[in-house]
């Protein structure tokens, strides 16, 4: 009969009991339920920066352009080619050899290739950090950068790489729904509605526009938006999409409507009851300390989605000589 020394018997270890393992593990949850919070902090903290960092590089891209040019780039270029209009290069485009991409930028086919033509696809599809907020719901879905058709008319079967921010055209006529950031006889009509409506970054060539310089900018540079975030939680084809120049899909507008400001497109357009233009030149992000805005003179600042539209509207222009309130 085997015996057990005392030894032996004092040595063997005895097992977790069933309420033993029960209390860590509901220990275990609870410094986890602790802990999430903290992490999600960091997570956004980080997040902002970086968007914060890409509008830094952007805004000073478009001082160096200035300096070079002695203007600012355009909204978007559209010009008349063999009795049809087209879009050329846009603001996002030219300053990339201002922000060490040099070499993408020179495989651009420009005027007379027009942005949305099959040769400029390769170009139009590449993936740019300095245009991706990581915060951006497009980015998070697919864990990087992703390609999409943009939803109209002026992209017909094409694909873009996603981008995350947007050019302010100025304030958008609400009974046409027109922009400064249109076709051309659009940003005539937002013009004849709001003579000192432009924003920074406007549509120029055909529209009889010209690119803007630090001395049109009458309002000062510290009082008037250049760039914006726009991300959505639906319908990802109504997004920014960094080398699209067609109109709505690189630059937004200034509307007298909260709802443009939420990121958050279909929403959007339920809460204007079906109106869509404003909707899709619309803003939004995904911060918890607001959206992230350039200014022109490269201060990049949060603004609150809740901020008042007339303020908002007053911050888009140029040269609208509004008195500015706290924001």
């Amino acid at each position: 009969m085997l015996r057990v020394s005392p030894r032996r018997r004092g040595g063997l270890r005895q097992a977790f009991t069933l309420i033993e393992l029960l209390v860590v593990i509901a220990i275990i949850a609870v410094l986890v339920g602790l802990l999430l919070p903290a992490v999600q902090k960091v997570r956004e903290a980080a997040q902002r920066i970086q968007c914060y960092n890409n509008l830094k590089q952007i805004g000073l891209a478009l001082h160096n352009y200035h300096d070079t040019n002695g203007h600012f780039p355009s909204g978007h270029i559209e010009l008349n080619v063999g009795g049809k209009f087209q879009y050329f290069s846009g603001w996002s485009i030219a300053i990339l050899p201002f922000l060490e991409q040099d070499n993408l930028w020179t495989t651009y086919l420009d005027n007379p290739v027009p942005n949305q033509d099959p040769l400029n696809q390769p170009f139009c599809t590449f993936p740019l950090k300095v245009y991706t907020c990581p915060a951006d719901t497009r980015q998070k879905m697919s864990l990087k950068p992703e390609t999409i058709a943009p939803d109209g008319g002026g992209n017909p079967g094409l694909f873009y790489m996603t981008g995350s921010y947007k050019a302010m055209t100025g304030i958008g006529d609400t009974a046409t729904t027109d922009t400064f950031g249109g076709f051309w006889n659009e940003v005539q009509l937002a013009q004849k509605a709001h003579p000192s409506g432009r924003g920074a970054f406007h549509g120029d060539g055909y529209s009889g526009f010209k690119p803007e310089k630090m001395a049109t900018v009458t309002d000062g540079l510290s009082n008037t938006i250049f760039v914006g975030e726009r991300h959505t939680r639906t319908h990802f084809a109504r997004g920014p999409f960094w080398a699209d120049t067609f109109n709505l899909y690189s630059k937004g507008a200034a509307w007298p409507y909260s709802a443009t400001l939420i990121p958050d497109y279909d929403l959007c357009v339920t809460l204007l009851n079906g109106n869509a233009n404003p909707c899709k030149y619309g803003w939004g992000s995904l911060h918890a300390a607001g959206m992230s805005w350039l200014f022109g003179d490269g201060s990049v600042r949060s603004i609150n989605a809740g901020i008042g539209t007339a303020v908002f509207m007053a911050l888009s222009t140029c040269e609208g000589a509004e008195n500015l309130p706290d924001y």
